[in-house]
């Protein structure tokens, strides 16, 4: 072995982590588990008031970096002057950002010397932007996954440097899939990583012409439109639990749907119309049935459909809106 090499295999790298929400938590303490690298510095979102009371709060990425005595930084903007001459100043190899919140600026890129690289929650080229897991669910995906790649001036446009598959399940929704997915971005980085670093893996360009665009989700995403096939309304359901929810009207209320099943019945319902058969709800569609399994009307607590139903007997031939 050449006193180069012996020299790159025993260094270690100097790394900053930028990333805010609970997504970005597994992959930041598997790099605090890497021996050669050193971790100078955790960049993520100012603390903000949470919830009823406004208390003001870390963000996940925050509480992993003190508990590890790492620095962190909570600039308000990264485009400013004083935060470039900050990244400047600890000469890093690399950056890595997971969901951290913000573009990052080109004069940012251009500081750490093997640039930034990105774990973004989708097999790239497919669901670019800001709802790649949500978007899988909608689409009917069988199978999802995790994307190692580094951060040009486009959105999700880099060049991969690897990635890693997992099935979606029937019963997933967003918050069981986000889970699994964070947890598969932190073991695609300990596998990837260094060997990256070390110039034992080459990135490849995108294939733009396949790539697909996600959007930012708001809160009217949720609601439901009864006049989908019964298909697509399942995977609305799932594709928005916990949040925006999935919702429409009931008695001038906002009735939630938790959960439902594919419907079998030879039954012919009109849009959002109920019915009420051994002992199952069942709501029509614009092609197909829905069975309610899981519901919330405005202002009560979450329920079994039939728990519901003993307590609102009026909701048997209800028509939804």
């Amino acid at each position: 072995m050449s006193k180069e090499k012996a020299q790159q295999q025993g260094k270690k790298f100097r790394v900053a982590f930028f990333g805010t929400p609970d997504f970005a938590v597994p992959v930041l303490e598997a790099l605090m588990d890497i021996p050669e690298i050193t971790m100078v510095t955790v960049v993520t979102q100012p603390d903000k008031p949470i919830g009823r009371k406004q208390v003001v709060t870390s963000t996940p990425v925050k509480k992993v970096a003190e508990k590890y005595q790492v620095p962190v930084c909570q600039p308000d903007r990264i485009k400013s002057v004083k935060f470039e001459k900050c990244a400047r100043d600890v000469d890093l190899d690399i950056a890595i950002v997971v969901a951290y919140g913000k573009i990052i600026p080109q004069k940012l890129l251009d500081i750490p010397k093997q640039g930034w690289i990105n774990i973004h929650g989708s097999l790239l080229p497919k669901y670019r932007g800001a709802s790649p897991i949500q978007a899988a669910i909608l689409s009917g995906e069988k199978e999802t996954g995790v994307t190692l790649m580094k951060i040009d001036e486009g959105l999700d446009t880099g060049d991969i440097i690897s990635q890693k598959k997992i099935p979606i399940d029937s019963t997933d929704n967003f918050e069981s899939l986000h889970d699994k997915l964070s947890h598969l971005g932190a073991d695609l980085m300990k596998e990837s990583l260094l060997d990256y670093l070390n110039g034992k893996i080459k990135s490849k360009p995108q294939d733009n012409s396949i790539a697909t665009k996600t959007a930012i989700i708001k809160k009217d995403d949720g609601k439901i439109d009864w006049t989908k096939n019964a298909e697509d309304i399942e995977h609305h359901v799932r594709a928005y639990n916990p949040w925006p929810g999935s919702f429409c009207k009931f008695n001038s209320k906002t009735f939630k749907i938790l959960s439902v099943e594919l419907a079998t019945e030879d039954i012919q319902l009109n849009p959002g119309k109920v019915v009420y058969k051994d002992n199952s709800l069942i709501i029509g569609c614009g092609k197909g049935l829905l069975k309610l399994t899981k519901v919330q009307l405005e202002g009560k607590k979450p329920q079994t459909a039939v728990e519901f139903v003993n307590g609102n007997p009026d909701f048997k031939e209800a028509q939804l809106t």
